[in-house]
């Protein structure tokens, strides 16, 4: 409620101030409410969670002995998340004795994709083509159908690479993300996390040593 004043000259020069009442009409605003609420109601239903999906292992009891997985050596694949968002790898199974060399690459399309598409030829085309099929109407079956079938695509391979992800000490949260997405991106079957060991921590160490002193004597 407001009032507006308006002053009413009598007689004698003397002025008397006259009330006037007016009302606000709030029906506009009520509206303008409704849209609100009707706003933040779609923003939030289409705002989804970022989320990744990520299979643990099973928790091993105390004392039980559980046997290791055995992996085939020549699909290995030891990828070393080291710092600065390198990345260091190396084919097959470590002999402390006689470690191999690191390559270095990186998160680029020429680097590790390029390497694991390369390695993952055989199953990356199989996919291709299947959705190939899938979008050309040959083969015909629901959308969420599709995503079964390629799940099944990966897990029946045996030719692809089987790729042993391993964070170095100074690695980052991001390249744990990263890695993921290439796995996803390459079509990558078989992958885990595991600790790295004291011999390819080593190697890594050597690996920056190198790659630094080759820097210095460059300039």
């Amino acid at each position: 409620m407001a009032e507006i004043v308006q002053e009413d000259k009598q007689k004698g020069g003397k002025r008397r101030p006259k009330k006037h009442s007016t009302n606000i009409d709030m029906t506009p605003m009520v509206d303008l409410m409704c849209l609100l609420i009707t706003f933040f109601m779609l923003t939030t239903a289409f705002s989804k969670p970022k989320i990744m999906q990520i299979v643990l292992p099973e928790k091993i009891k105390d004392r039980e002995i559980v046997e290791r997985p055995k992996i085939v050596e020549y699909r290995t694949v030891n990828v070393i998340l080291g710092p600065d968002d390198k990345i260091f790898w190396y084919p097959g199974k470590l002999d402390p004795a006689n470690p191999p060399v690191l390559q270095e690459t990186d998160f680029s399309d020429t680097g590790l994709r390029a390497m694991l598409i390369e390695r993952n030829r055989a199953l990356f085309n199989k996919i291709a083509d299947f959705n190939n099929k899938i979008l050309t109407g040959e083969i015909k079956m629901p959308e969420d159908s599709v995503e079964v079938a390629v799940k099944a695509l990966k897990k029946d391979d045996d030719t692809g690479p089987i790729v042993l992800i391993k964070p170095y000490k100074t690695s980052v949260y991001k390249n744990f993300v990263d890695i993921i997405d290439e796995m996803s991106i390459v079509g990558i079957g078989t992958y885990t996390f595991t600790d790295i060991n004291w011999a390819e921590e080593q190697m890594v160490e050597r690996a920056l040593g190198e790659t630094a002193s080759t820097g210095n004597t460059d300039k």
